[in-house]
């Protein structure tokens, strides 16, 4: 299936939008997709089902629930235009933060966007359907827009009844808007965008992408239509098994690289439709985002498997091997090597086992250490020798990307 289309994709006679938007077609061409995106996707399927099933230690999935949240909240209020940085914006999310009066418009913002973004994220994992509809997509620009202050004409949740633009794109012809949604939610509802087989991550991200594409293509609302077609996108990321943490990605990614995101929205429309170099770029964005946070989960796990080398090294709960446990892992906490004079005074542990001896056994130690393969010295310089961890994972040629995350 390389072509998904409509039916019905020429709409009314009477259309305007033909003459003015021949480009919102309802049909997307994949054959221009090269091998390259296909291979991507089976990536982000694969990095999906390990995100998914890898459990984490309870501070950090909070940790990274709680990133996800903050860069998907942040990243869909400053591509608008909102001015908060991602302290403030976890600030809000906590209930740490009081704006002055002059930027309480843009808490209301961030707030909007948290809770749409909660109150999809509950519906979606209550089992709520996976079909999109008109109503839907009003609800969400309602809660988006909830509280603003807007513009006379714009109503939040209703479809605008005037002409819009953005820079030089004008939105498709306000008397087609009602129509266009209809069609573009009978397009994103057909069989083929919802597969329930191994397709259903890959189709899944296209669904969304050309989701958030045809809304911005329709520009549907008044105002608040980036954010509507994000909050979309989220939805049908969720929908299709993506983990929660993943499905803030492409948010993220179209922040991050705002103006290449206009660029290829705007070559999208100018191009005649060809969604094609569109859906590349923002795959690529959220694989590269896959990417960093399984680094995150396989540091994790490296420290886990860390801590269990030590333990094993000295297991038993005398004092030596508790000192010897504390002094190390210590050192494996520290970003930058240490000093002999330093190590006596690594942490509060560390103080209190080293308090009662003498600097001969603080010595001896160290040497036990090294023989064991636990430390490594440059000079005087003393360092927790934490490559070990990578000795104990199947062979293969090279994974240095990997390595240097992880011993650093």
């Amino acid at each position: 299936m390389c072509v998904m289309g409509s039916k019905a994709s020429q709409g009314p006679k009477s259309a305007r939008y033909l003459d003015t938007h021949p480009w919102i077609t309802f049909q997307a061409d994949l054959r221009g997709l090269d091998w390259h995106v296909w291979a991507q996707l089976g990536e982000i399927r694969s990095k999906c089902d390990h995100l998914a099933n890898v459990p984490l230690a309870p501070n950090v999935a909070k940790a990274m629930q709680l990133v996800s949240l903050v860069k998907g909240a942040h990243a869909t209020t400053a591509i608008e235009g909102n001015t908060l940085t991602e302290d403030q914006v976890k600030a809000i999310i906590e209930r740490k933060l009081e704006l002055p009066k002059s930027k309480e418009y843009l808490g209301q913002e961030v707030e909007n966007v948290v809770e749409a973004l909660n109150d999809v994220l509950q519906r979606m994992l209550s089992g709520d359907d996976l079909q999109v509809t008109v109503s839907e997509i009003c609800r969400y620009n309602a809660a988006i827009l909830k509280g603003l202050e807007l513009s006379n004409e714009v109503v939040p949740g209703e479809i605008r009844l005037h002409e819009v633009g953005v820079g030089r794109y004008p939105g498709a012809p306000a008397r087609d808007c009602v129509y266009l949604l209809d069609r573009l939610c009978e397009w994103l509802n057909a069989s083929d965008f919802m597969p329930q087989n191994e397709d259903r991550v890959p189709m899944g991200v296209l669904r969304a992408i050309l989701a958030h594409l045809y809304i911005a293509w329709i520009h549907p609302f008044g105002d608040g239509n980036g954010r509507t077609a994000r909050l979309l996108e989220f939805k049908i990321l969720v929908g299709a098994g993506l983990p929660v943490v993943a499905s803030h990605l492409l948010s993220n990614h179209y922040n991050l690289t705002r103006t290449e995101y206009y660029r290829q929205l705007d070559n999208a429309s100018r191009s005649g439709g060809n969604t094609g170099p569109f859906i590349k770029y923002a795959i690529q964005g959220l694989l590269d985002g896959l990417r960093e946070q399984l680094l995150t989960v396989w540091t994790q796990h490296y420290e886990l498997v860390w801590r269990d080398i030590v333990h094993q090294k000295f297991p038993g709960e005398s004092k030596p091997d508790m000192r010897l446990r504390h002094v190390v892992l210590a050192l494996s906490r520290k970003s930058e090597p240490s000093t002999l004079a330093q190590v006596m005074f690594l942490d509060e542990k560390v103080i209190k086992d080293y308090a009662t001896v003498s600097s001969r056994t603080l010595m001896r130690d160290l040497k036990q250490l090294e023989e064991k393969g636990l430390i490594v010295r440059n000079g005087r310089e003393i360092s927790a020798n934490k490559e070990l961890v990578l000795h104990f994972r199947p062979e293969r040629r090279e994974c240095e990307s990997i390595d240097n995350e992880f011993v650093q």
